[in-house]
């Protein structure tokens, strides 16, 4: 595309190849913006709340996935239009930011987006209505921290951050087991975090699958879990206060970067070549016998020689274990990996309580559990198998800005609506029936808390049914949202290439 002028200096655009681009501008861009993200939307929102639809994703490869993730969902889908690609890094910002509100922040997104559709076709410039939308989202804010309860909460006291995870996973295929996994999943992040610092290192905590056994078998291990067993079958499977030597280099003979080639033409060449390998062997291994090591743990392989080698010396060795899981284990043992055999010290040892192999059932899955760790923020589980309080206030608020505006600070509060319409569609409930009794209650007895029951509890007070969600996360959503929206509104010309 390029700009030029005629004789009277009145600017045109060139496109160049235009037999083979299509161009929308104006209004019918921004209908056809809409139309995408809301298409995007439609897709989700059955997936939305505690009784929400799975989807059923193929990747190219044939591998099957099932989840109500939107995250999961959208990051797996094939898009291929550019505003719904911007539906789907909403949902991936939402994801990095918080972790929760994936599947709400997308439905919210598409319900604003269907209030600028109307208002654009009674007139109003979508530039009056991003306005209008950045006022309401604010008003939202302020008022969900007015609502908003503080809860304490310690290393002692979790039953808070439990209530608010076990919200969370309500949602998910897990819901079963939702009370385990909510205190698996707090105690693993309060190892990891640094309460005073009000920080929380995610790479610390690991997560390991096994095919198999029941999804009440997830365990929270205070270590590291590596999918690797002993070199020998006779090695010992249980070794207590271990001191663990963490080699990247090989436990093999030297070998020249250059080609080589050895000519053995007498047997007493043999068994000279073979008693130098053997003293290269007993000397790696004696090494790490002399610094204290109890466990060597290799990025490498070793052969059946220096194997068994190791066994006789009573050392027990890991072979063929990866980087990464090197990186962990050192970070939780306290040790340093080592490149070179000589600069193994006793200072370098990495230390743990208890490491002890593990088999699983009749199956020959074996996993080396690594755990009391000398640092234990490291840890990994091991797995089996308050919108209508806004929409009221942000109503109401409405009154008091004149204009144009106005009707859109409204469409935003009618847009607050479709989570909980949602929510209840999901859950077999008459939607418009079941939000006007919340809302006449809510403005009744002046009580924000009251929701959706989409679990038919009896109670419409999310206070009772122990319904907590994070302050920051719904505000997130708000913005987040509001400001993919105002994105979409303000592009009114749409070049791209012909399907031809």
């Amino acid at each position: 595309m390029a700009l030029a002028f005629d004789e009277y200096g009145r600017p045109f655009i060139i496109l160049k190849e235009q037999e083979q681009k299509t161009r929308l501008s104006g209004l019918e861009a921004q209908k056809a913006n809409i139309s995408a993200g809301r298409a995007v939307s439609r897709i989700l929102r059955t997936s939305l709340g505690p009784k929400g639809m799975d989807k059923m994703l193929q990747s190219p490869d044939g591998d099957v996935t099932i989840t109500n993730d939107g995250a999961t969902i959208l990051e797996q889908m094939d898009v291929d239009n550019q505003i719904a690609k911007l539906m789907v890094e909403l949902s991936r910002s939402q994801d990095y930011e918080i972790g929760d509100g994936t599947t709400g922040v997308v439905v919210m997104a598409g319900a604003l987006l269907e209030q600028a559709e109307r208002l654009l076709e009674r007139g109003i410039h979508p530039i009056r209505i991003a306005e209008g939308y950045e006022m309401a989202s604010r008003i939202a804010v302020e008022h969900l921290e007015r609502i908003a309860q503080k809860f304490d909460f310690g290393p002692t006291n979790i039953e808070p951050l439990v209530q608010t995870c076990m919200t969370t996973l309500s949602s998910k295929i897990v819901n079963r087991c939702k009370r385990a996994l909510a205190e698996i999943s707090v105690k693993a992040v309060l190892s990891v975090a640094d309460l005073e610092r009000k920080d929380v290192n995610l790479d610390l905590i690991k997560v390991e699958g096994k095919v198999g056994g029941k999804l009440e078998d997830t365990e929270l291990i205070y270590g590291i879990t590596v999918d690797k067993d002993m070199s020998h079958p006779q090695m010992p499977k249980q070794i207590e206060d271990a001191k663990i030597a963490i080699l990247t280099c090989p436990f093999e003979p030297p070998k020249p970067k250059t080609k080589h080639k050895v000519d053995i033409d007498t047997v007493e060449k043999f068994q000279t070549l073979r008693q130098q390998e053997q003293k290269y062997f007993d000397d790696m291994v004696q090494k790490c016998k002399d610094v204290g090591a109890t466990l060597v743990i290799c990025q490498w392989g070793f052969d059946d020689e220096a194997n068994h080698l190791l066994m006789h010396q009573n050392l027990p060795a890991v072979r063929w274990v990866g980087g990464v899981e090197l990186e962990l284990i050192a970070i939780a043992t306290g040790g340093r990996i080592v490149p070179r055999f000589q600069e193994l010290t006793p200072e370098k040892l990495g230390r743990a309580g208890l490491v002890r192999e593990k088999s699983f059932g009749t199956t020959k899955d074996k996993m080396l559990y690594i755990e009391h760790c000398a640092n234990s923020r490291a840890v990994t589980i091991f797995i089996r198998g308050a919108e209508i309080s806004c929409s009221i206030a942000v109503e109401a608020a409405a009154d008091k800005y004149p204009g144009v505006k106005q009707y859109a600070i409204r469409a935003f509060a009618d847009a607050l609506d479709a989570v909980p319409v949602a929510l209840a569609e999901n859950s077999g409930l008459q939607p418009i029936e079941t939000l006007s009794a919340v809302k006449s209650q809510q403005i009744k007895e002046n009580n924000p808390h009251f929701g959706i029951d989409c679990n038919d509890v009896g109670t419409n007070d999310m206070c009772e049914q122990n319904v907590f969600e994070t302050l920051i996360g719904k505000q997130q959503q708000i913005l987040l949202a509001t400001q993919v929206v105002k994105m979409i509104l303000k592009i009114d010309d749409v070049i791209s290439p012909s399907d031809y």
